[in-house]
């Protein structure tokens, strides 16, 4: 069988963070609730699975697809696909969290992955924040004594948010996204999370969710300090600028009015729409590429991309190592 771009159906996460821009901002089909906080468009981790929306792998899993089909869709063996690409309403404040590196989260039972990740802000309220990394000086010494005093949020660096905006958070960097901001994010595909602090909040029920503070404290780098929005950097393709670049993944963000190829060399491309749409060619949905919609371009593939109606800007995401 001849591999083609693959779209899937959205897996929705409810937390108490979310809300519902996920159906006013990115056209999702949401159910009943004001909680949806995060749409996961290409997911292979464990139970969670992408399951093919269209064409004739329809209603099969990404992890059954990657054990049918191998190096063709992802460009190398592996036990999972690598990265796992995401949609957030953060309605509220996330907790103040971090993710261990992949030597740390191998020691897991189960073993995971570690989780480095980067955010491309789609939209903010004039007042939204965004925290990121510890201030310059706080060591473990500080932290504690501020997590003990209810203080957590005065160690971090923070800044006020704009769309467009592309943050890299490696793994062993603290990290929080502030409330009214709606998110497109690519990271390693985990789901170890350890929370540090959680704004004093509590759930449905009326009890605080977890902490992982000792835990937390031992994966954190202390010398990483502050972090602040990325540079975008031009690259060969005068449609493309390059947001990252580091050994997990690669993210580009790719403006255009005119046809443009994508993949063709033996590596995979995740593409998601940003603004406009697209028709990607054989697409067998048939239907343009929209706002907050999703395609994997298998690493045995190349689709073209034509914008419908005006300029389009996608997010292009690769595992190829730097």
């Amino acid at each position: 069988m001849v591999l083609y771009p693959l779209r899937f159906e959205p897996v929705f996460r409810q937390y108490l963070w979310g809300g519902r821009r996920l159906a006013s901002s990115l056209g999702k089909q949401l159910g009943a609730g004001d909680d949806y906080a995060e749409s996961w468009e290409v997911v292979d981790h464990g139970d969670d699975q992408s399951v093919v929306a269209h064409g004739e792998l329809a209603g099969l899993a990404l992890g059954k697809l990657r054990e049918q089909f191998g190096v063709p869709l992802v460009g190398s063996d592996c036990d999972r696909f690598p990265l796992l690409f995401k949609l957030l309403d953060c309605h509220r404040n996330l907790s103040v969290q971090v993710h261990p590196n992949d030597e740390a989260a191998a020691q897991l039972d189960p073993p995971d992955l570690g989780k480095t990740e980067a955010w491309v802000v789609l939209e903010a309220n004039p007042d939204s924040q965004i925290f990121a990394g510890l201030r310059d000086g706080v060591d473990r010494k500080e932290l504690e004594r501020a997590i003990e005093s209810g203080e957590t949020e005065s160690c971090l660096h923070q800044f006020v948010a704009a769309p467009g905006d592309c943050v890299f958070i490696p793994a062993g960097v603290v990290h929080a996204l502030g409330g009214g901001l709606v998110i497109a994010e690519i990271q390693q595909s985990s789901d170890t999370t350890y929370r540090l602090f959680d704004w004093n909040r509590t759930d449905s029920d009326g009890q605080p969710r977890p902490l992982h503070v000792a835990d937390a404290l031992e994966v954190i780098d202390f010398e990483y300090g502050p972090v602040n929005p990325q540079q975008p950097a031009a690259t060969d393709r005068s449609f493309a600028s390059r947001l990252v670049s580091c050994d997990k993944f690669v993210l580009d963000r790719c403006t255009f009015g005119e046809p443009v190829e994508f993949g063709g060399d033996g590596q995979f491309r995740i593409l998601s729409t940003i603004e406009g749409q697209v028709e990607l060619s054989g697409d067998p949905s048939l239907a343009p590429l929209g706002r907050g919609q999703t395609a994997l371009i298998p690493a045995s593939c190349s689709t073209v991309a034509t914008p419908v109606d005006g300029p389009a800007m996608l997010l292009e995401m690769s595992g190829k190592l730097a």
